[in-house]
């Protein structure tokens, strides 16, 4: 029963979903910003709603490289895409709430990721827009929406330095974008070594920055016990996303 309740919470993709809200949230409060209900319902539905939609679309290909899920999605289809409607619903209404800057911010992310099953047939561009669009949701559409915002810049460099890293481990595990190419030693060295500036960077930045090095610390816990399994990198590498940024809410506040 527990491991069915946890299919359906990585293979909805509702896992990724409550990572992007964490994440907008922990670095909401890394900005000086207050992340309010709107700002959290946009990064949690959008996100919940462009991975849905591309799940359903890409079933042929994740047939071959991610079975479990693509499987789930077989099942499910019609009760996906209803949850995918529900949540465009509450990212469209939350997006409206914030105002047409946050709304921008969206609506160029909402693209990338609808362009997904395109734009990745580009070994070299996968890990690029894929980590643009990522930091973008989580420091993006705060900064979008509160123009007090702090350090933008630092919060950027380490939800950055922190995503990169998560999509070349996908990405291995996959055997596909650049992290094909290099194999799994190069490709563990060259994410070792961008987690450890994003590390350098949560410390040596402003202090209220400093709580998000429980991002690139728990990413590297990920890394340091990687499995190329489809199971363990939905659960533990996505999910250091979300355990790395719950990490830096609990931080005590500078």
């Amino acid at each position: 029963m527990a491991l069915a309740w946890l299919d359906r919470l990585l293979w909805s993709s509702a896992w990724l979903a409550l990572a992007a809200a964490a994440l907008t949230a922990a670095s909401a409060r890394a900005l000086g910003l207050a992340p309010g209900p709107a700002l959290l319902g946009l990064a949690f539905g959008g996100t919940l709603a462009v991975y849905v939609v591309d799940r359903v679309r890409d079933l042929p290909r994740d047939r071959v490289t991610a079975p479990e899920r693509a499987a789930f999605v077989a099942r499910h289809r019609r009760a996906l895409l209803a949850l995918a409607g529900l949540a465009g619903a509450l990212a469209a209404g939350a997006a409206l709430a914030l105002g047409p800057r946050p709304l921008l911010v969206a609506a160029v992310v909402g693209a990338l990721g609808l362009a997904h099953r395109r734009l990745k047939r580009f070994a070299p561009a996968k890990p690029v827009y894929l980590t643009f669009a990522w930091t973008a949701v989580p420091v993006g559409l705060p900064a979008a929406a509160g123009p007090a915002a702090a350090h933008v810049g630092w919060v950027a460099a380490i939800v950055g330095a922190t995503v990169l890293p998560n999509v070349m481990l996908s990405n291995l595990r996959d055997r596909e974008a650049l992290a094909g190419r290099l194999g799994t030693r190069r490709t563990l060295r060259v994410a070792s070594a961008v987690l450890l500036a994003g590390l350098g960077a949560a410390l040596l930045g402003p202090a209220s920055v400093r709580p998000l090095a429980a991002l690139p610390l728990a990413t590297a816990a990920a890394l340091a016990f990687f499995r190329p399994s489809e199971r363990y990198g939905a659960l533990v590498v996505d999910g250091a996303l979300l355990a790395g940024a719950l990490f830096a809410l609990a931080w005590p506040a500078a």
